[in-house]
């Protein structure tokens, strides 16, 4: 998945840039902030990106740091682009970024709500925050609990807790919510992109699919 992951956040820049005004960011010059970054997957790829100036990630699993810190060593052209820290959202501290991303993660935390106001925090004006998680349904469950969990195995039983997913239309309506409670438009117009993984081929884009199973949510904060 993590190519489409790169895709998507491109879609993005492209669809309304950092360099538009009234922002003075630079697309050439991107700082990110990769929440639940796990091992390291997405992080590093970031980091090898000509457009990157920094990418910090973060975990609350000192285990899976560990596995992080030692792959990035492998690759000396990271050098001071890529961090690490092991410390939850509700403990950061950090300085603003241009993007801000938390993929897979959503669906396992308990608040998403809460969630959410503490990453937004770490978003810059002009800056986006990109997601990817599952919507709720029974195809999503039969896909992630039923065949990934008890028939096939290639996931520890219990990693998915169905009612924890989110369909894109509530992530919509909270920050919806969130420009209501400033009362200005902070957060622009989402945008969602829908992924099926085929057997044999691997993760596909489908138009649509967002509203059945695993989709990629964007939204550019304005001011």
């Amino acid at each position: 998945m993590n190519p489409h992951r790169h895709d998507f956040i491109r879609s993005c820049l492209s669809s309304s840039p950092l360099t538009s005004p009234p922002h003075n960011n630079n697309n050439n010059n991107l700082s990110y902030l990769d929440v639940g970054c796990g091992g390291g997957i997405f992080a590093e790829s970031a980091a090898r990106l000509p457009t990157t100036l920094s990418v910090t990630g973060i975990d609350a699993s000192p285990v899976i740091l560990t596995v992080a810190r030692q792959h990035a060593k492998r690759d000396p052209s990271l050098g001071q682009k890529l961090t690490y820290v092991n410390s939850p959202i509700e403990s950061l501290t950090l300085a603003p970024v241009d993007i801000v991303t938390c993929f897979e993660v959503i669906e396992h935390v308990d608040y998403p709500s809460r969630f959410l106001g503490e990453l937004v925090k770490f978003v810059k004006p002009g800056g986006w925050v990109v997601m990817s998680t599952i919507a709720r349904t029974w195809t999503s469950w039969v896909t992630t609990n039923l065949v990934a969990e008890d028939i096939l195995g290639v996931v520890p039983k219990g990693t998915h807790d169905w009612y924890k997913y989110l369909h894109e239309y509530e992530l919509r309506e909270w920050f919806g919510k969130e420009n209501q409670r400033e009362g200005r438009k902070i957060w622009g117009e989402a945008r969602v992109m829908g992924v099926v993984f085929v057997p044999g081929c691997g993760w596909r884009e489908v138009r649509g699919s967002e509203k059945v199973g695993n989709y990629f949510f964007g939204v550019q904060r304005l001011v």
